[in-house]
């Protein structure tokens, strides 16, 4: 009875046997797993790929024009557009020693770190103000914020503008640090409400019956607990200053005042030429900042577009 059980015919008639059914059990099981390793290649590392390229070949071609010489540049049929074999680096010592750019680095980073400072103080009371204090039209409070996130730039402009001359802040840095909260505050008002809400209200009811103010709560039980979303706002609000270009060509006209985006175009355009080469010296220069506070901080702000806090 084993002998028979053990035993099989397929269609031809031919007799099976159960360490044939192992040994072909075993090359299935091999053939599903070079399939994975196709469906992986195919699904997973083929996308990734795809993705590093796109994200990293606008550095590279940055660093790529800054080192070549005005004759490759000028030259399109020529010479090879993706590489060159004789690099200089005059374009980032006309950049440095030629022109102001240390200080339009220290004004960009200025104006940045004090708008994004002081839109995130905003920021924080309006959220918390929103979120955990019960008064009527609280959401609608929240949403009309969210709508003022989605208003063009430019349509601001001209009350803006008003409001900069009346109080004579034009051409300094003030009129910026004035004027950027106001794309600032309504988007990071919207990222913390969003964090506020995953944090446990219970906490603020155990410190409410211990006699804890609502100053004491927010400052010693929300905000430490906040910190991811904090971050993640601070890193919106930075890279948004940082890369400004409306606001900063308008109100600042001396060449001492300017930031980094507006200064390497309207310093090395001669006409309708462009200095291609030292204009990408000091993209690739001034985007370095991004890079380093974005490789530092990645883990808090994924954590802050998900929502961390657990119960």
């Amino acid at each position: 009875m084993a002998d028979a059980s053990a035993k099989r015919n397929d269609a031809a008639g031919r007799t099976i046997t159960a360490q044939d059914t192992v040994g072909r059990g075993d090359d299935t099981e091999g053939m599903s797993y070079l399939d994975t390793r196709l469906r992986r290649l195919v699904t997973l590392y083929m996308p990734l790929a795809l993705i590093v390229f796109v994200l990293l070949f606008p550095f590279y071609w940055m660093a790529l024009t800054s080192v070549k010489p005005d004759a490759e540049l000028l030259d399109l049929d020529g010479v090879n557009p993706f590489w060159t074999w004789s690099p200089t680096l005059k374009h980032y010592y006309a950049l440095l020693f030629e022109t102001q750019y240390p200080v339009w680095l220290w004004n960009t980073m200025f104006v940045s770190i004090v708008a994004t400072i002081l839109s995130l103080i905003a920021s924080v009371g309006a959220a918390y103000a929103i979120v955990r204090l019960r008064y009527k039209g609280a959401e609608t409070v929240g949403g009309l914020i969210f709508l003022a996130y989605l208003v063009p730039p430019s349509i601001l402009f001209i009350p803006l503008s008003t409001v900069v001359f009346q109080y004579g802040l034009f051409d300094t840095p003030f009129a910026l640090i004035l004027t950027y909260p106001t794309i600032l505050i309504p988007f990071s008002t919207w990222l913390l409400m969003g964090y506020f809400r995953t944090i446990p209200f219970e906490l603020e009811e155990c410190a409410l019956i211990d006699g804890a103010s609502r100053w004491q709560i927010l400052t010693q039980i929300i905000l430490p607990l906040a910190v991811p979303g904090l971050i993640s706002a601070f890193i919106f609000c930075f890279t948004l200053c940082w890369n400004e270009y409306i606001y900063a060509l308008t109100f600042i006209s001396s060449a001492e005042n300017k930031t980094v985006p507006v200064a390497i175009v309207t310093s090395f355009t001669d006409g309708d030429a462009y200095r291609w080469g030292s204009i990408m010296a000091g993209a690739l220069f001034g985007s370095l900042p991004l890079v380093i506070l974005y490789a530092f901080f990645v883990e808090h702000y994924v954590s802050a577009m998900t929502g961390a806090v657990k119960e």
